[in-house]
C-alpha cells in the first residue's frame, strides 16, 4: 500500500520526512497541503488529518504519524533505514533530532517564514536579529561537530543527517550563507549524492509558495 505524506514544499519539516522515504526508496505519494489559504488550520484539517494543525503527517495503512522526528523513527523501526547501526548509535541519533528541533530548524524555520512569507512591513526586525544571532552559533556548533566526519552519526546518513539539513537547502533568505561553513557545505554534497535526492522544491508539491 502507497504510503501518503500531508506535506507543502516550502515546509523544511516536512522535507525531512519526504526525503526519509524518497532516500529509503519506499513506496509514498505527496497530498498537497495548501498551507499559505489556511487549509491546516480548518476545522477539516485538525478532524480528519492532525488536531494539531501541522505538517507533516504520514499515513501508512492504518498508522498516522505527524512531527517529523516520530516519522522518521518510525520509518527507520519499520522498514530498516537510517536508524544507526547499534543501540549507542540510534540515541546519538535522537540527540541530534531533538537538538535540531530545539536550536536548528526550531529557529531557521520561523526564521524565514518572518523574512519571506510576512508582508514586508510586518517583519519585526528585533526578532529576526535575535534568531540570526542564535542561528550564527548553532552554525557553529555543526559545523564543528562535521569536522573530520562524513556524517553526522557514524559511517552513513542516519536520521540526524535527514533533519539537520531539513531547512539548508532552501533558497529563501534566513540568514544561512552556507559557503561560511566549508563543514556543511561538505557535508550537504554528501547527502545530494545519495541516490535519490532532490531538492525540497523538487521533491514536494506546492512551490515555491502559491498563495491565492
Amino acid at each position: 500500500m502507497t504510503m501518503k505524506l500531508y506535506c507543502f514544499g516550502e515546509s523544511g519539516h516536512s522535507y525531512k520526512a519526504a526525503l526519509a522515504l524518497q532516500l529509503a526508496d519506499l513506496d509514498w505519494e505527496p497530498v498537497k497541503v495548501d498551507f499559505f489559504n489556511g487549509e491546516t488550520r480548518s476545522e477539516e484539517f485538525r478532524r480528519d488529518v492532525n488536531e494539531m494543525g501541522e505538517c507533516p503527517v504520514l499515513v501508512d495503512g492504518d498508522t498516522r504519524l505527524s512531527q517529523s522526528g516520530v516519522i522518521q523513527q518510525y520509518l527507520s523501526d519499520t522498514y530498516g533505514h537510517f536508524g544507526g547501526k547499534d543501540a549507542s548509535e540510534k540515541l546519538e541519533v535522537l540527540r541530534w533530532v531533538i537538538w535540531d528541533n530545539q536550536k536548528l530548524s526550531g529557529m531557521a524555520g520561523p526564521c524565514r517564514f518572518l523574512m519571506n512569507f510576512i508582508p514586508e512591513e510586518k517583519r519585526p526586525a528585533e526578532v529576526i536579529a535575535f534568531m540570526q544571532g542564535r542561528l550564527k552559533s548553532t552554525y557553529g556548533i555543526l559545523d564543528a561537530h562535521l569536522k573530520g566526519r562524513d556524517w553526522i552519526v557514524g559511517a552513513a546518513p542516519t536520521n540526524a543527517d535527514l533533519t539537520c539539513c531539513g531547512y539548508l537547502y532552501y533558497p529563501e533568505p534566513f540568514g544561512f550563507d552556507r559557503k561560511a561553513f566549508p563543514e556543511i557545505d561538505r557535508w550537504l554534497s554528501n547527502i545530494e549524492g545519495l541516490d535519490g535526492w532532490k531538492h525540497p522544491y523538487d521533491l514536494m508539491p506546492g512551490s515555491p509558495a502559491d498563495r491565492a
